[in-house]
């Protein structure tokens, strides 16, 4: 079962912000500053490769060869940055236009191919976990799950601890859609 085109609105869903901001920025040189902000914590954060490719397009640089080296994930994002830029029409929703009820039957898709030895879904689990991780709060809580998840591991109350109520939300959605999937 192949996750990929799946997998790569999932990367634009979580980064729509970042890919918004640097096609605004490169449009309106005003906005430059904040975004040089967001990127440096970036780079602190060991994004610094995807960070060095940002500066080169906010330079002027359009070229395809600035996708060499880069991950799949970090290429999902120059990519959209780069189709954004010459096509607005292709930029992914911001996260207040996003519609949240899409994001866990991704998930619980994802999850499912990962149950069945996906090495796919699998990888690609392991690298959202570390990026939500990173964002902290319940995104992180989220991210832990992850794996208990992929493993066959549904106890909600285990999962949910320490989650807000829009983790609990999401975890709750990704149960659902787990649940519903199990039943086809």
């Amino acid at each position: 079962m192949s996750v990929l085109p799946e997998r790569r609105e999932q990367i634009r869903s979580a980064h729509a912000a970042l890919i918004l901001q640097v096609v605004a920025a490169c449009q309106n040189p005003q906005l430059r500053g904040a975004v040089d902000d967001h990127l440096r914590v970036a780079a602190a954060n060991g994004w610094g490769e995807l960070v060095s490719v940002i500066q080169q397009i906010m330079a002027g640089k359009r070229e395809l060869g600035l996708l060499q080296g880069l991950d799949e994930e970090d290429s999902v994002i120059v990519e959209s940055i780069l189709m954004g830029l010459q096509n607005p029409e292709t930029l992914p929703k911001s996260a207040g236009q996003a519609d949240p009820g899409l994001a866990a039957p991704g998930l619980a898709s994802v999850i499912l191919a990962a149950r069945r030895g996906d090495p796919q879904a699998v990888a690609w689990l392991g690298q959202m976990a570390s990026q939500m991780q990173k964002a902290g709060g319940d995104m992180a809580r989220m991210g832990a799950a992850l794996g208990p998840l992929s493993r066959g591991l549904d106890d909600r109350r285990k999962l949910e601890k320490g989650m807000g109520p829009l983790g609990r939300s999401l975890l709750q959605g990704v149960l659902d859609e787990l649940a519903k999937a199990e039943l086809q």
